[in-house]
């Protein structure tokens, strides 16, 4: 199999994919279910483990192995994407039945933005090997301010560039009819608070974009692995949103964890040239601390609630 091969393939898959979300789920506007977005997760999940097997039966362990170093770091950065979804919709008011449909838009755009970005940055690195060690020392930046920043869920969103960019240069209604993203008030055609969140979740995607790619372009430099690796990630990425939003604000040391992949994966690009970490290595790193982050978020979790009084307590009564 050649990888003009691999990729009618990748491309069957996540066209055929898509137009069955987009024929069959969106006919009508519901909210997702924890239990069908499990189950679709856990879909995108096995495609995309099928696919990684087709690479290891053409390229390779090492190719194989590239692609899911960057599938398991697409995902584990996409975690904070879902941070930024939440506050977008609370503040938008936007219901469970009609948050699917800004998602899928959403997702459809990134996975062509994400093309853009991947050829831009493989170019910038083999024209200018010096941008190696800037790309990493950014990523390490990230990584320490993301650290220092605190949780993404209480960001404001009044302060967040795409929603006032938007807000500038687009005549918005205050009202959301049905499922629409533009209606006509008065004579005047309106885009609908339905819409303002779609820029913003996809403006906002382009700005986690510039994080998410410079750490894949410290895995390899290889576009067809670079591209096929992010798409799969981001594809899942909807059903991922609607399983665990309800308990991300539980995941108190995910976004510490998510800092130090970046800074390790800033640390692996710099010391590409002169210390190279294996793939198995990387991936052991990067499962690691996803692992440790998401189990000292469950124990953090649980000892809160055992050290809550009830709310019926005699020690919640007043005397």
């Amino acid at each position: 199999m050649n990888h003009w091969a691999l990729w009618l393939v990748f491309a069957a898959v996540v066209l055929t994919m898509m137009a069955l979300d987009l024929g069959i789920h969106q006919r009508e506007a519901k909210a997702v279910s924890v239990r069908s977005a499990l189950l679709r997760t856990a879909m995108w999940g096995a495609l995309a483990m099928g696919f990684n097997g087709l690479i290891l039966w053409q390229d390779g362990a090492d190719k194989a192995g590239e692609f899911l170093l960057c599938y398991l770091t697409e995902q584990a950065l996409s975690i904070d994407n879902i941070f930024v979804f939440v506050v977008i919709f609370r503040y938008f008011a936007i219901e469970p039945a009609q948050q699917h449909r800004v998602l899928f838009w959403g997702i459809l755009g990134a996975v062509v933005f994400r093309a853009i970005f991947i050829l831009a940055g493989v170019e910038l690195v083999s024209r200018f090997e010096w941008s190696m060690y800037l790309l990493g020392a950014f990523l390490v930046f990230t990584g320490i301010k993301l650290f220092l920043s605190g949780d993404s869920q209480e960001m404001d969103p009044e302060k967040n560039f795409a929603l006032r960019m938007t807000k500038k240069f687009l005549p918005v209604t205050t009202r959301a009819p049905d499922s629409r993203f533009f209606t006509v008030e008065n004579g005047k055609r309106l885009a609908t608070p339905l819409f303002v969140a779609l820029v913003v979740v996809e403006l906002t995607d382009v700005m986690f974009a510039v994080d998410s790619v410079p750490a894949a372009l410290a895995i390899t430099q290889d576009r067809f692995v670079l591209y096929t690796s992010n798409v799969f990630a981001i594809c899942g990425l909807r059903s991922l949103y609607f399983a665990v939003a309800g308990i991300i604000p539980y995941l108190h040391y995910l976004q510490h964890g998510l800092s130090a992949i970046l800074v390790f994966i800033g640390v692996k690009m710099l010391l590409a040239h002169h210390y190279p970490i294996p793939i198995p290595r990387s991936l052991g790193v990067v499962g690691g601390i996803l692992v440790v982050s998401i189990v000292a978020s469950v124990v953090r979790a649980r000892f809160a609630k055992q050290e809550s009084p009830p709310p019926n307590s005699t020690e919640s009564r007043k005397d």
